[in-house]
């Protein structure tokens, strides 16, 4: 029956009753006689007009007023609710049956330079069941059986409204068309269950760059809440139950890649059970987007670095496992390649990953594969750094190209008592500059820093490390970079605060450690592939990057293109980068005959330097840094082998291996191992 005939029946009745009542209240006649309960013959009636008839009669009347008032009130509520408030009424009873139900959005891809697909997304058969099915324990163990998973995993599923209260609650992603056909053709006993066709994040190449594309998982409960009170242009309004990155590109580029989720408006009953299906808004795909990266170098830095990785464990060092290689072009900031080992394959977050899984990952024992090493990773720059020691010299004045000093392999510029070795223990005799560069001497530059320490600039050093932006972030697009670390005599004095003042204080062994780049200084594999960038371009520093662009969802194209910004341009002379230059050169071609065979095999000439950061209780942390074509930079790349031994027996077979890749020519020289530095 329609409301309106019921509320005007309602009324009708209202009416009969006020009108009743008002008839006897005013105007029924009241009988002259009266009649003695006692049955007693009649007698008139009479009496004061306080009698107690009386008073009778005036309670009936203020009855029957009292009681028209309130049905004419009620009358006056039900005349505003249908007449007046109708409509508004009528919006809350349909929110009341209505739902409103978020259909999950596709992710944008994530492509290399060239187009090729390094993320998608794929078809995903997904098990789903209403709410009510969990009230039915023998269809929920049926479930649990065909589907294989345990009951209480399925009805904890069923249970989960991460995807809202009417939505259906996926049980199992990725189910096999066999177990699709069982579900089918015994639908009269799962009648809460249905198959749907959903997408998940897809990885053609497996783990190759899994460092930069980063992974995807549900929100968390921090998240969601920090998104609701973000109030910026732009931001991503979130449900819970989302996917979204979690690290690397798909963290950095959330905004780009989530989708706008879609809505589907359904009629639920009294207990909140869908009962029909309506009208849809359909979802909106996130943007893909386009990354720097060459898939081809990404292989040949990833297998170069296994292949480091290998050749130090196979002479002794039993502890290497990690390290990591990036490929910067020098002409704009493009970051082409960035390996980091060990690593992961992003596949493993898909559907949400076991607690075995992410402690695995996440343990000290396992290396810590979730950690960009060439982004957060921090160490001793060893002698990679003494390039920029050398700028110091020559900008300070504490040196000049003609200046000449004696290596015995043991140096005592502090006294006999601090004596400090040269890694080569036997000497190298006399050294200038450019031949301190080349052969690692580190007494050339014991004597820069003792020199610093004895100046009126005693932080010339550290403020030339800085120029060259050590210290500092890079500013790249990746989470999480790390700052390293330039010490002075400040941070010294607070850092080890709970130390003896004499001990808290920059003493010149201090400084002729960070001028050999070991001690107290760190830097990233970013920071020194940055400052070899630097050298390459004789003083022009692009920031480095991996979005490229964002492709056009509509036609072919772009609609946004990253900007090359150039963040450093020290300055230096152009002499000073001339002797720099053929230093570098010259590590590669006249340092070591065996090293030089790995390179003379390229169609290219490299320059580059070797380094081995120490570290009491492990092996040296293997460097290598270079840049080529020599005469005409286009590519810079850094390796850094924990544990790896010397630079030249570890991280320079990454580095090699990752030249052939870009010039299509395989390293052919024997795997043989040197004593470089």
């Amino acid at each position: 029956m329609n409301s309106t005939f019921i509320i005007l029946a309602i009324v009708i009745i209202l009416v009969a009753a006020i009108a009743v009542t008002l008839y006897f209240a005013f105007f029924r006649k009241s009988s002259p006689l009266s009649m003695d309960i006692g049955g007693v013959a009649p007698q008139a009636s009479g009496g004061s007009d306080t009698s107690t008839k009386e008073v009778s009669h005036n309670r009936v009347n203020g009855m029957g007023v009292l009681v028209a008032a309130a049905m004419g009130a009620l009358l006056a509520k039900l005349w505003s609710m249908q007449l007046v408030s109708s409509d508004e009424y009528s919006s809350q009873a349909e929110s009341n049956r209505t739902r409103t139900i978020s259909t999950i959005a596709p992710r944008g891809r994530i492509l290399d330079r060239n187009g090729s697909e390094l993320v998608k997304n794929r078809s995903s058969l997904t098990v789903v069941a209403e709410s009510d099915v969990v009230e039915d324990e023998i269809e929920c163990r049926l479930l649990a059986n065909v589907l294989g998973m345990p009951y209480m995993a399925v009805r904890r599923k069923i249970q989960s409204q991460t995807e809202g209260a009417q939505s259906s609650r996926p049980v199992c992603v990725d189910v096999s068309r066999r177990t699709v056909a069982v579900l089918g053709e015994h639908a009269d006993l799962f009648k809460g269950v249905s198959v749907q066709e959903r997408t998940q994040r897809a990885y053609p190449y497996g783990s190759l760059g899994a460092h930069v594309l980063g992974y995807t998982s549900t929100i968390t409960e921090s998240q969601l809440k920090a998104s609701k009170e973000d109030t910026s242009q732009g931001a991503v309004t979130y449900e819970s139950g989302d996917t979204v990155g979690q690290a690397g590109v798909e963290y950095q580029y959330e905004s780009v890649l989530q989708g706008v989720r879609g809505e589907q408006t359904v009629f639920v009953d009294a207990s909140g059970k869908v009962t029909e299906y309506t009208t849809s808004v359909p979802a909106e795909p996130g943007s893909d987007i386009m990354l720097t990266i060459d898939t081809n170098i990404q292989r040949g830095a990833e297998e170069g670095l296994a292949h480091a990785i290998e050749i130090s464990r196979s002479s002794g060092n039993s502890q290497c496992v990690a390290g990591g290689v990036v490929v910067l072009d020098c002409t704009n900031g493009e970051i082409l390649a960035l390996a980091s080992a060990p690593t992961f394959n992003p596949s493993q977050f898909i559907g949400g990953i076991s607690n075995d899984d992410w402690e695995m990952l996440s343990a000290k024992e396992s290396s810590y594969p979730l950690l960009n090493r060439v982004v957060s990773g921090q160490y001793m720059a060893a002698s990679t750094i003494k390039p920029l020691t050398t700028f110091a010299a020559l900008d300070g004045g504490v040196a000049d190209p003609s200046s000449s000093f004696y290596c015995t392999g043991f140096w005592t510029g502090f006294g006999d008592e601090y004596g400090m070795h040269c890694w080569e223990h036997n000497g190298h005799g006399g050294m200038s500059l450019q031949s301190g560069i080349t052969y690692s001497c580190d007494v050339v530059f014991y004597e820069i820093g003792k020199a610093f320490f004895y100046s009126d600039k005693p932080e010339f050093l550290q403020e030339t490390f800085r120029k060259w932006g050590l210290g500092t972030s890079t500013g790249v697009d990746l989470p999480s970079e790390a700052t390293g670390r330039v010490p002075d005599a400040e941070w010294k004095w607070n850092y080890f605060s709970s130390y003896p003042e004499s001990d808290r204080k920059w003493q010149g062994g201090d400084m002729a450690n960070i001028s050999i780049g070991q001690g107290d200084i760190l830097v990233t594999p970013l920071q020194m592939a940055c400052a070899y960038m630097g050298i390459a371009n004789s003083g022009k520093m692009y920031r480095p990057h991996v979005f490229k662009s964002v492709a056009s969802g509509t036609a072919k194209g772009t609609v946004i293109d990253h900007k090359d910004e150039v963040y450093l341009t020290p300055e230096e002379s152009a002499a000073n980068y001339e002797l720099v230059h053929q230093a570098l050169h010259d590590v590669i071609y006249v340092e070591d005959e065996t090293m030089a065979s790995h390179f003379t095999n390229l169609s290219v000439t490299v320059a580059g330097k070797t380094g081995s950061g120490e570290r009491t209780g492990e092996e040296a942390t293997g460097w290598f840094c270079c840049y080529a074509p020599y005469d005409n930079p286009k590519y810079v790349i850094a390796a850094v082998v924990e544990q790896g031994g010397f630079g030249a027996t570890s991280a320079m077979y990454a580095v090699r291996d990752t030249l052939g890749a870009i010039y299509n020519e395989p390293d052919d020289a024997a795997n043989v191992s040197t004593t470089l530095n």
